[in-house]
């Protein structure tokens, strides 16, 4: 992939987090995760090349834009793979809380696990625990683990985990170990990246989330060598059949970073509300500001970008 497109890209993102964070704090999550979607999905349309929307807003027949097959972009030039969540974070947001982002990422054709629309049990960390943690382990084991490679007391490590009724015995079992715990509303793609993200205060993930943002996610940190597994946790019988027909056989799987995502990959996320690794959309009476994440997986470049954007030149796309 050309690398100028990655900046391609985080122009995508930025005009997302521009566009819902305007409704930060309103109440409404439909108002701002659509003010997301019409926002990226026009800038998409203005990038040269034959991207395929693998990971969106749903089936077809669920989300009138950004759904699952949907073709984005020019349609001329190379052909690409894209999971995106134009909102992560919807209801954060709505309530003017941490972490909400706009997400995508990019993968070379097959690039991309198709995940189907179920939960997913996740196990996230940074670089130093790449190949050596388990999610068939306890968090318990897991936790004992990442202190040895840390060279810390199992007390000094933070896990984030989302703040959820399922959640109750895994906290449980985290706050026995010894651990601290950061408890989150929503947003664990942006929990996972900040395992791998120096000083954010957060060293490892646990816990059931979708399934596609574990694929988003698995992106995300291979382009920071750090760690994921997941292991699928569907519902009931309809998205077992949905995860089959999707070409998922063994449904009890454990699904490795490689297995995710894989070969040349590009990231690009924007911060919408400030959160651990991303600072908020700040409006001024003359536009606003942005901070940004892109990377490629092939040089390993991470950029972060604080942009201005002045609303009086902004083109209309």
């Amino acid at each position: 992939m050309d690398r100028n497109l990655a900046m391609e890209f985080v122009r995508v993102t930025e005009m997302a987090a521009i566009a819902s964070a305007r409704l930060m704090g309103r109440g409404d999550e439909k108002a701002a995760d659509q003010a997301a979607v019409d926002a990226m999905r026009a800038m998409l349309d203005s990038i040269e090349c034959d991207a395929t929307v693998v990971i969106g807003e749903g089936e077809r027949d669920e989300a009138p834009m950004l759904y699952i097959g949907e073709k984005v972009g020019t349609g001329t030039g190379i052909k690409l793979e894209i999971a995106l969540d134009p909102l992560e974070g919807t209801t954060v947001c709505a309530h003017g809380g941490p972490n909400s982002i706009s997400v995508m990422a990019i993968g070379e054709a097959g690039g991309l696990l198709h995940a189907p629309d179920t939960y997913m049990l996740k196990l996230a960390a940074g670089p130093e625990a790449k190949g050596k943690l388990d999610i068939r382990q306890t968090p318990t084991e897991n936790l004992k683990r990442l202190a040895e490679i840390k060279k810390c007391r199992v007390a000094d490590l933070t896990a984030i985990v989302l703040d959820r009724p399922r959640h109750k015995e895994l906290i449980e079992e985290i706050r026995a170990a010894g651990a601290r715990i950061n408890l989150i509303g929503d947003g664990d793609v942006a929990a996972a990246i900040s395992t791998a993200t120096p000083n954010s205060g957060v060293d490892i993930l646990f816990g059931i989330g979708g399934a596609p943002e574990g694929v988003i996610a698995a992106a995300a940190l291979q382009c920071l060598r750090g760690e994921f597994q997941g292991i699928l946790k569907p519902r009931n019988q309809e998205e077992i059949d949905r995860a089959r027909k999707m070409g998922i056989e063994d449904i009890n799987r454990v699904f490795k970073i490689d297995d995710l995502a894989k070969g040349n990959l590009m990231f690009a996320a924007t911060g919408v509300t400030s959160g651990n690794f991303l600072d908020g959309v700040i409006f001024k009476s003359w536009g606003c500001y942005t901070h940004s994440l892109v990377m490629r997986s092939e040089s390993g470049t991470i950029r972060h970008i604080r942009a201005e954007h002045h609303f009086d030149k902004k083109p209309r796309y």
